[in-house]
């Protein structure tokens, strides 16, 4: 369960995570159903996502290595690029309207919560 920690919401009850140079290569490609995915990376840098064969939009959430929120992306479009203006160690992908339902903004901490 990932849970922003700022505000005591729930982001999100069950995610997979995506540590894999696959799994980040599809990330949600040919799905029909959002779901959560946690992409690690190995340092914080600048990211690159793409919604190529994504047929949904989603909300992203950058975070740094201290799991603070660095940039929020909302509504990402299918067959559209993005990339992130602030460095980010890890991203959140999550159903559309999840950052809003969570009150999750730049600044705020995530965690994990089992």
């Amino acid at each position: 369960m990932l849970v922003n920690k700022s505000k005591k919401t729930i982001i999100s009850e069950k995610e997979l995570i995506c540590d894999s140079f696959f799994c980040k290569a599809v990330g949600l490609m040919f799905s029909f159903r959002p779901k959560t995915l946690f992409f690690m990376f190995n340092r914080e840098q600048k990211l690159g996502l793409h919604m190529l064969f994504v047929f949904f939009p989603i909300d992203v959430v950058f975070m740094d290595s201290m799991f603070r929120v660095v940039e929020l992306k909302e509504r990402f479009l299918p067959f559209t690029f993005y990339n992130s203006r602030a460095k980010a160690r890890y991203a959140i992908e999550l159903p559309a309207g999840a950052i809003k339902k969570s009150r999750t903004k730049v600044g705020d901490t995530v965690i994990f919560k089992r």
